[in-house]
C-alpha cells in the first residue's frame, strides 16, 4: 500500500463548476464582443439578467478563467519593444504634477507644477518649478536652463502632445512656430507622441515617478515642507536633483561628448506686451496690476514675461524687474510694492484708508496688525531701507502688549548716528554790537534835531 504520502491521489474537479451553463452561453460572447472587458463588469452584467447565478465568493474564479481564455484564445496584444538610445541622440521633457508633496511658501499651499527634462542614455535630468500652467514660456524656459546647465544639446527632443508646442492639427511638420524657432536655434529636432499612445513618452513618464518618490522622501527627512519663498522651495529641489545627477558623471561625458555645441547666445524664452504706466504708477500684464516706480508714469515698456517673472525694458534698458502673478478665480489680481507709492502716500496719508491697492500694501502680516500708524512706518521701512529689522521690533512690541510708535521703532531699527564728533559753537560777544547801535542812534537823533 505505501505510505498516505506516496499514495496516488485522484486528479479532476472536487467540487462543482461555478460558471456552467454560463461560461459558453453567456460570457464566452461577452468577451468575444468586448476582449478587455473586466471580471467584475461581467458579475454585473450576469447579476443583473442572472440574479443569484453567481456572487463575490466566485469572482477570484472568473478571473482565472478570464485570464487564461485572453492567453489562449484572446486577440494579439501590442507589443511594446526597447528601444536603444545612444549618447546625445534624445532629450525628453514634460510637465508633471507633485501633487501628494504639500508643500507650502510661507505657509500658504503652493500650487504648481514640475517641468522636468530629461536624457534617455545617461539619465540627465533638469527640474524647475513652475508656477502657471504648460505655457510656451514654461516649456522653453526649462528647456533652456537645462540645455545651458547641461552644456550641449542633443539631436532631437520628445514631448508629448503639449499644445505649448504643438498646434495638433496635423501628424507631421506641426510644431508651433515660437516652439520650431527655438528648436532650429539649437538645431534640436522637434519630436512628439503618437494620438493615445502615452507609452510613447515613457522613458520620461517612468522618471516622473521616480523623481517624484525620491522628492517625497527628501521632504519627509527635511522635517518640514514649508519654504520661505519659492526661491528656497526651487533652491532644494535643485539641489537634490544635483545630487542625483553626480552619480551619472561617467554617463554624461559620453553624451556630451556626442552633442551638439551650443550657440553663442540664447534665444527667446519669452512672451512679449508693451505697456504704458498709467498715472497711478500702475501697468496691467495680463490681466494683472503691477505697481512700478513713479519716475516710469508716462513711459511705455516692452515687457518680457516670463513663467515667474517680468523684465521690463524701457527702450533697451532693463529697468525693472517683477515677480510675475497670475489672475485669481476672484477677479484681477494687484502685486503691490510699497516702495514704489510710499514717497506719495506718506504726503496724502488719507489716501491709504480707500486706495484699491491698500491690501497689496502689506509685506508681512505684522504690519497689517500695525495698520494705524502704517504710512509711517512703510516711509520708514523705505528710507531706512530696514523691512526685516522693523518687523522684527514690531512683533516684539505687539507681542508685550504694546501699540507701535514711529518714534520709538524709528530709535529701534535707525537710530542717529552716534560715532559724529561733538561741534561747541560759541556764541558770539554781542555787546560791542549793541554800543555801536546806540551811538548809531544818537547820532540820527541829533541830525533829525
Amino acid at each position: 500500500m505505501g505510505l498516505p504520502s506516496q499514495r496516488r491521489k485522484p486528479r479532476g474537479r472536487t467540487r462543482s463548476d461555478p460558471l456552467a451553463g454560463l461560461w459558453d452561453e453567456i460570457i464566452m460572447p461577452m468577451l468575444r464582443q468586448v476582449p478587455l472587458l473586466r471580471a467584475t463588469t461581467v458579475m454585473e452584467e450576469i447579476g443583473r439578467d442572472h440574479p443569484g447565478r453567481l456572487d463575490e465568493r466566485h469572482l477570484r474564479t472568473l478571473q482565472r478563467r478570464i485570464a487564461h481564455w485572453r492567453a489562449t484564445e484572446g486577440p494579439e496584444r501590442e507589443i511594446i519593444f526597447r528601444q536603444d538610445h545612444p549618447p546625445g541622440h534624445q532629450s525628453l521633457c514634460d510637465f508633471t504634477e507633485p501633487a501628494a508633496f504639500e508643500v507650502t511658501i510661507a505657509s500658504v499651499p503652493f500650487d504648481h507644477l514640475l517641468f522636468h527634462f530629461w536624457l534617455a542614455f545617461s539619465g540627465w535630468q533638469h527640474v524647475k518649478v513652475i508656477e502657471g500652467g504648460e505655457s510656451f514660456t514654461a516649456l522653453t524656459e526649462g528647456m533652456q536652463e537645462a540645455l545651458w546647465q547641461l552644456g550641449g544639446a542633443p539631436s532631437t527632443n520628445r514631448t508629448d502632445r503639449l499644445s505649448a508646442a504643438y498646434r495638433n492639427l496635423a501628424p507631421y511638420d506641426d510644431a508651433a512656430t515660437g516652439y520650431q524657432a527655438f528648436c532650429d536655434h539649437y538645431g534640436i529636432e522637434p519630436t512628439r507622441n503618437n494620438a493615445g499612445v502615452s507609452h510613447e513618452n515613457g522613458s520620461v513618464e517612468a522618471a516622473h515617478g521616480h523623481l517624484k518618490r525620491s522628492l517625497r522622501e527628501a521632504l519627509g527627512l527635511r522635517g518640514s515642507r514649508d519654504f520661505a519663498d519659492v526661491a528656497a522651495y526651487q533652491a532644494f529641489i535643485a539641489e537634490h536633483v544635483a545630487c542625483r545627477n553626480a552619480r551619472r558623471r561617467a554617463e554624461v561625458a559620453l553624451e556630451l561628448a556626442r552633442m551638439k555645441p551650443l550657440p553663442k547666445f540664447r534665444t527667446t524664452d519669452f512672451s512679449l506686451a508693451t505697456v504704458t504706466v498709467t498715472r497711478t504708477s500702475t501697468i496691467a500684464v495680463r490681466d494683472v496690476l503691477y505697481t512700478v516706480p513713479s519716475r516710469l508714469i508716462g513711459s511705455r515698456l516692452k515687457v518680457h514675461i516670463y513663467d515667474g517673472r517680468l523684465v521690463c525694458f524701457l527702450g533697451s534698458t532693463a529697468v525693472l524687474t517683477l515677480t510675475r502673478r497670475r489672475r485669481s478665480a476672484q477677479g484681477p489680481a494687484h502685486v503691490v510694492d510699497y516702495r514704489h507709492i510710499i514717497g506719495s502716500l506718506v504726503r496724502k496719508p488719507q489716501a491709504f484708508r480707500r486706495s484699491v491697492l491698500r491690501e497689496g500694501m502689506f509685506p508681512r502680516e505684522v504690519f497689517r496688525r500695525a495698520c494705524r500708524v502704517y504710512v509711517g512706518l512703510l516711509h520708514l521701512a523705505a528710507t531706512h531701507a530696514c523691512e526685516a529689522a522693523l518687523a522684527a521690533h514690531l512683533d516684539a512690541v505687539l507681542a508685550a502688549g504694546g501699540l507701535p510708535d514711529i518714534e520709538t521703532a524709528r530709535a529701534a531699527v535707525a537710530p542717529p548716528p552716534s560715532t559724529l564728533p561733538q561741534i561747541t559753537i560759541r556764541q558770539p560777544d554781542l555787546s560791542v554790537y549793541d554800543s555801536l547801535y546806540q551811538h548809531q542812534e544818537n547820532a540820527d537823533v541829533t541830525v533829525s534835531a
